[in-house]
């Protein structure tokens, strides 16, 4: 269960974070949101509020590598190379990188050097 006073310790950060970083549409935002299970992603146009890519760990196409993958670090690598192929389809390169109030570190740091990794340059 989560504590109350973290939860809000996590909201605080996220609107501190989100004041700095917006995506556009030569630089969209890259975003993560972290689950008990899952993780997912979200590239973001905040100018036209449109999101451009969009990957998680129960998409399809990572429905056979989720299952052969041990523990949720390594899935969390897989849905950001993913989430970066699909990027690199729609010719985007660059983006900003959202923790969303997460520390870097664990899944969230997998996710972002799987994004490096399949492509992308933050």
């Amino acid at each position: 269960m989560i504590n109350k006073n973290s939860a809000l310790r996590r909201k605080k950060i996220q609107q501190h974070i989100r004041k700095r970083i917006t995506g556009t549409t030569a630089l969209p935002r890259l975003s993560v949101y972290r689950s008990l299970n899952n993780i997912f992603g979200q590239i973001i146009d905040d100018t036209t509020g449109t999101t451009l890519a969009a990957a998680s760990s129960l998409s399809k196409e990572l429905k056979e590598e989720t299952a052969a993958a041990k523990g949720k670090v390594s899935k969390s690598a897989l849905v950001g190379k993913l989430i970066a192929k699909k990027a690199l389809e729609k010719n985007i390169k660059n983006v900003v990188f959202d923790r969303s109030g997460y520390l870097y570190h664990g899944r969230v740091k997998a996710f972002a050097d799987g994004a490096r990794e399949g492509g992308l340059k933050f």
